[in-house]
């Protein structure tokens, strides 16, 4: 066994510099794992009356707190991801050196409730993307004949955001962190930097290139070919960030009387599910939507042959 360069108790907070750093995981990401490590500390400490020793850890401390978790009540999707986070987090120690085998390794979670992904219709996607433009509206009428007047510039942000991701398939972080010199407007296309610093080119459509375009021209000087493509605010350059998109977002949803609960990662739904209903391959959407394998994609052919069984359950005489 090698020497250990940190502490077992500075373990865990080397792995979410390495999540930061070099891993370059999502804001949720790293926080799902904080609070998952965190929380199988407090139950070790207050289970053992010490902090965990991650080296000398055995499975059955693992499938103690598995019960525990069971006993919580909690779905099986919370319970998998405490455990998916506990796995990378004893694969980086192996990978480091600082640990032979994973103590997590080989313990039965309960299998994942197999849920479809939620996606808007084509209808509904087409309204949700004039929903800014009519806020404006209502906006502008509402502060007619007084001193105040509606600011047309969030909104036309906003119908870009929607367009670009709806257009791009894109994930929310992977949209805020778009530089403008990324967009290549006479190719139709975008460099994405998306999970683990992998990079792919996504096609764009020109409604979305038109919305940027749009945008761009109503801000004080568009942005340099270094700076965000959304910016959080007309005033501060700085880039747009995930929790005001979804804030903007669930109130479109609202005006539109669709579901506010629906997340911008379902817009990426959408657009593949678009995608294959139109006759797209299901290797060339992988590509677009940055999967590393092929049967998360998957995932929307089922999707769609639901639709076509419910469609022919209801019109087969």
């Amino acid at each position: 066994m090698p020497e250990y360069p940190e502490s077992n108790a500075d373990w865990p907070e080397l792995f979410f510099r390495f999540l930061t750093d070099e891993k370059d995981a999502s804001v949720y990401t790293q926080r799902n794992y904080r609070q998952a490590i965190d929380g199988f500390g407090k139950w070790y400490r207050e289970t053992n009356g010490q902090a965990p020793p991650w080296a000398d850890l055995k499975r059955d401390s693992f499938r103690l707190f598995l019960r525990q978790l069971g006993r919580k009540n909690l779905s099986q999707a919370a319970i998998r991801l405490r455990f998916s986070a506990l796995n990378s987090f004893y694969k980086f120690l192996m990978r480091r050196g600082l640990i032979e085998s994973s103590p997590v390794k080989g313990i039965t979670l309960p299998k994942p409730a197999k849920r479809l992904p939620q996606f808007l219709t084509i209808d509904q996607m087409i309204e949700l993307l004039n929903a800014p433009e009519a806020e404006y509206r209502a906006e502008h009428l509402a502060k007619e004949g007084t001193s105040k007047k509606a600011r047309v510039t969030p909104y036309l942000r906003d119908r870009a955001i929607l367009e670009t991701i709806y257009s791009c398939g894109l994930r929310i972080g992977e949209m805020c962190r778009m530089l403008a010199g990324e967009i290549d407007v006479e190719q139709s296309v975008v460099n994405v930097h998306g999970k683990g610093k992998k990079e792919r080119q996504v096609p764009i459509g020109r409604t979305a290139v038109g919305a940027i375009q749009i945008y761009w021209q109503r801000l004080a000087k568009p942005p340099a070919v270094d700076e965000p493509v959304f910016f959080a605010s007309e005033t501060k350059r700085t880039p747009i960030y995930p929790r005001l998109v979804q804030m903007r977002l669930k109130r479109y949803l609202s005006a539109c009387k669709l579901d506010a609960a629906l997340t911008p990662h379902k817009l990426r739904h959408s657009y593949a599910t678009h995608m294959l209903d139109a006759g797209a391959d299901l290797r060339s959407v992988q590509e677009m939507l940055g999967h590393s394998n092929l049967t998360t994609t998957q995932v929307y052919t089922h999707v769609t042959t639901e639709r076509i069984k419910r469609a022919y359950d209801e019109a087969h005489p």
